[in-house]
């Protein structure tokens, strides 16, 4: 069974920095590209950054240098360095199994993380 665990989201102030993480199982992460892609209060589902089974990185353009992604195939887990946070930034943090932005009717089965970035 396929599982995505994400965790580290909390509460910060702006300007603040946040490391996410996503421990995986039930696949053969090592080979697959991993991502993550967040969701705003009433807002749509919005890709945010991916890494191929190589260790090529990708990033939506909003996040202009801010977040970093990486990822340790020795744990299988899926990291996302958040730095410079904004309040746009508050939504709830997804993993997926793409490095690419996921399909339109692509949906998280996982329970994701909760960044909230407020003074």
């Amino acid at each position: 069974e396929v599982q995505l665990v994400e965790s580290g989201g909390a509460q910060v102030q702006p300007g603040g920095s946040l490391r996410l993480s996503c421990t995986a199982s039930g696949f053969a992460f090592q080979f697959s590209g991993m991502g993550w892609v967040r969701q705003a209060p009433g807002k749509v589902l919005e890709w945010v950054s991916g890494i191929n089974f190589r260790g090529t990185t990708y990033y939506a353009d909003f996040v202009k240098g801010r977040f970093t992604v990486s990822r340790d195939d020795a744990k299988n887990t899926l990291y996302l360095q958040l730095n410079d946070l904004e309040t746009e930034d508050t939504a709830m943090y997804y993993c997926a199994r793409s490095s690419q932005p996921p399909a339109d009717e692509w949906r998280p089965t996982s329970q994701g993380t909760q960044v909230t970035v407020s003074s």
